[in-house]
């Protein structure tokens, strides 16, 4: 027996604004083709198809969660937004009632003022956007897309004091049609040069290429979410990059107390590297055991508790924050060593809640987010 044919996104009507600097059309045609999606200019027959009217700016989570629901019509306002037509339907009269502002008989109706999904990928539980796209003013569709492209369970820095510069440096960089993939290999040398800078000790130098990269380590991943760019090997460039660079960072700064004058005992700094790389790495293991061992659950966001400490746990922005702390009273030594302490009690924190989900498991007891109950 066949299988059914793929799912098909149409765009329907015409809109003018340029939501990031790009026409309507293209930019949904493009987060349907980032969700997987093909798309076309028009219904085939004997296909299903998933319409959307251009007169709106919607999340792309609906379009995974409209995906999987047949002869449903997502709606705001009693407006029709998006309709599931299925193969043995009639697009030509869901695709007039979008244009007419219409609903159609025959579709179970999927309000977006109360429907609520789960962003396993983000972290979080929101209720997903559906606005009006103005012509003349895209900036709230603008400001809801970055907004759900942002990660619900992150550190502080990122989750509140960079949220909104990030944003406009998110719509420029799209305006100006850069890439994700040229904006991670900006914060890349920007974060090789904070290296070096640290490694002779200019830390309040250092600290500005720093900076900078954190930033953009924000905005890549946002603007590939909110243009429909996202690719694999962006991703691997983008979080391989997350992932290696912290321990240099930290012996960098190791290296240039021998400048600054405040250098560290060698057995000393063989405990405090060490505590520090190897609690790093054993954070790590332990976030992908937990993803292995719980159906792809973060270790982050099995309770309320995981999340809120999410916010200062000892990774590189909070450690961050440790450092120029310590700086400011002319002692970056006392800092490394404040970090070495945080990365421990982190580590505690994280293989205790590890242990107890891993017991939870063993009595049969389901181990589940929070986001999803």
């Amino acid at each position: 027996m066949e299988s059914d044919p793929p799912l098909l996104f149409v765009p329907v009507g015409k809109n003018e604004a340029r939501p990031f600097g790009m026409s309507a059309r293209d930019r949904a045609c493009r987060l349907a083709a980032n969700a997987g999606l093909e798309w076309g200019e028009r219904p085939q027959a004997g296909r299903p198809v998933l319409l959307a009217s251009m007169r709106f700016g919607w999340d792309p989570a609906w379009l995974k969660a409209m995906a999987t629901r047949p002869n449903t019509m997502l709606t705001l306002g009693g407006e029709p937004v998006m309709a599931h037509v299925a193969a043995d339907a009639n697009p030509a009269a869901a695709a007039a009632g979008l244009e007419d502002h219409q609903l159609v008989e025959g579709y179970e109706l999927l309000p977006a003022e109360t429907a609520e999904l789960n962003y396993a990928e983000l972290r979080k539980r929101e209720r997903p956007f559906v606005l009006p796209l103005d012509p003349d003013d895209p900036e709230p569709v603008e400001r809801a897309a970055y907004d759900a492209a942002y990660k619900g369970v992150t550190d502080a820095l990122t989750l509140y004091l960079w949220r909104r510069p990030a944003f406009y440096l998110t719509r420029w960089a799209a305006r100006a049609g850069l890439s994700p993939n040229f904006v991670t290999l900006v914060g890349a040398v920007l974060c090789v040069l904070a290296f070096w800078l640290f490694w002779i000790g200019d830390y309040w130098i250092g600290l500005l290429p720093g900076f900078i990269f954190m930033v953009l380590d924000t905005v890549d991943g946002k603007l590939a979410r909110v243009t429909g760019s996202s690719s694999k090997w962006g991703n691997v460039f983008d979080h391989g990059i997350d992932l290696i660079h912290p321990p240099f960072w930290w012996w960098a700064w190791e290296r240039g107390l021998v400048h600054y004058g405040r250098p560290l005992m060698p057995l000393t700094t063989i405990m405090v590297l060490g505590v520090i790389v190897g609690g790093y790495v054993a954070q790590r293991l332990i976030e992908g055991i937990s993803i292995k061992r719980f159906n792809g659950m973060h270790i982050h966001v099995w309770r309320p508790l995981d999340s809120r400490f999410r916010l200062i746990t000892a990774r590189r922005n909070p450690n961050m924050v440790i450092l120029v702390v310590c700086l400011l009273f002319r002692r970056p030594d006392l800092g490394l060593e404040l970090v070495a302490w945080w990365t421990l009690i982190s580590l505690i924190f994280h293989a205790v809640r590890l242990a107890q989900m891993t017991e939870r498991k063993a009595r049969g007891k389901p181990v589940v987010s929070w986001l999803e109950t």
